[in-house]
């Protein structure tokens, strides 16, 4: 149960985050792809902050011998990277570019009916669905 109120919690402050710093805001995030048009660099200081964010929660994290609501860690076993991997994150980007969003801001943006958002958010369900249908069984490492 608590697992569940801390996740939910997490979720809401996360999105919180991504409304304010206007991560759900399409229009933002192609500007600051732009670097030859209407740039804005605010995005950048969002990007820095989440992995300031990140390293510091890290450090303190691996200082301890287990998570505070979990037996113990639950960490990736790969540490290749393949063709699946490369690809996966061509289509990200690709998808970030040309729609401006990336999958939770687009999830954040969806109660906000935020333009395109009711196209991004399917295709994305649709890829998703698609690439667990196609991908093979990779063996799992020892």
């Amino acid at each position: 149960m608590m697992r569940t109120v801390f996740g939910f919690l997490s979720g809401l402050v996360f999105g919180t985050g991504l409304i304010l710093s206007g991560m759900a805001d399409p229009a933002k995030v192609l500007n600051f792809l732009d670097i030859a048009g209407a740039w804005d660099p605010s995005l950048a200081f969002v990007m820095g902050g989440a992995v300031l964010t990140a390293f510091i929660g890290y450090r303190l994290a691996w200082r301890r011998d287990r998570p505070v609501l979990l037996d113990r860690f639950d960490l990736p076993a790969a540490r290749s990277i393949d063709a699946g991997l490369l690809g996966g994150a061509a289509l990200f980007g690709i998808g970030w570019g040309i729609g401006g969003f990336c999958p939770g801001p687009a999830w954040t943006a969806l109660p906000l009916a935020a333009p395109g958002t009711l196209v991004f958010v399917p295709a994305m369900l649709a890829g998703i669905g698609l690439g667990r249908l196609t991908r093979t069984r990779r063996p799992t490492l020892p």
